[in-house]
């Protein structure tokens, strides 16, 4: 009984190699709340090469209240950073997609059948507030498969508003979405109650994929000395996320 306690919360050292591409962070410098600047984009992708990552596929924020970014607005960014990439020799492949808050700017895309930015193929990243329920939250989800995207939900553990309302988190996964897990949620780093979500959903076989939604360089210092519960590693290290498919 004590040897299945203790393996289950052992922590161990993340691989960052094994995951191969980061598929949500907001490194685009000057267009959200993530990179200020240049200078400040390329020294945190010199950093996620340095962990082992191989592929960045970046996520600005389009949140029309806030951050009206579009599809032009994010490729000309992308090829600025591109460039200084190059210029500074830090070899890791980088593209661009975008976190979309699902909101009536979102509603009236898909009216208009004007494309989104996806990670791969037909899938996108998807967000909520992580401080008040949507009420139209399934009905976004479900005009977003109507039509023909696969989204992807961005950090549900931090939507604490559904602590322990397990059965919504169950709902939407058979419904067919899938789950994307901050890997520093499961470090505490955004509350216990983060924590606590984070771990059920683990245990449960709801991730599909991991990010690090870095923003600035304290979550890179976190990522650096990053220990993870063992149940992670076990995904990770027998290839059953599928970041290693982007």
């Amino acid at each position: 009984m004590f040897g299945l306690f203790s393996k289950k919360n052992q922590k161990c050292k993340l691989d960052y190699t094994l995951i191969k591409a980061d598929m949500h962070s907001h490194l685009l410098p000057g267009i959200d709340d993530g990179a200020p600047d240049l200078e400040t984009s390329v020294g945190l992708i010199r950093q996620f090469q340095q962990l082992g990552y191989s592929k960045i596929i970046t996520t600005p924020h389009i949140l029309w209240d806030l951050y009206k970014n579009t599809p032009d607005l994010i490729q000309n960014k992308l090829e600025l950073v591109r460039k200084a990439l190059k210029e500074n020799q830090i070899d890791i492949e980088i593209t661009a997609a975008a976190e979309y808050f699902l909101d009536d700017h979102v509603l009236d895309l898909l009216q208009k059948k004007q494309p989104l930015l996806t990670v791969k193929d037909n899938m996108v990243l998807t967000e909520f507030s992580t401080m008040h329920l949507s009420l139209s939250m399934k009905d976004m989800l479900f005009d977003m498969q109507m039509a023909g995207y696969q989204p992807i939900l961005a950090h549900p553990e931090r939507y604490v508003y559904l602590h322990k309302q397990w059965d919504v988190f169950h709902e939407i996964k058979e419904n067919g979405v899938l789950f994307q897990m901050n890997l520093l949620s499961v470090t505490g780093g955004y509350g216990s109650r983060v924590k606590e979500i984070a771990e059920y959903l683990l245990e449960h076989d709801f991730y599909s994929f991991v990010g690090s939604d870095l923003h600035h360089s304290g979550h890179m210092s976190r990522m650096q000395s990053l220990e993870i519960p063992q149940k992670l590693q076990e995904l990770i290290a027998g290839g059953q996320l599928l970041n290693t498919i982007l």
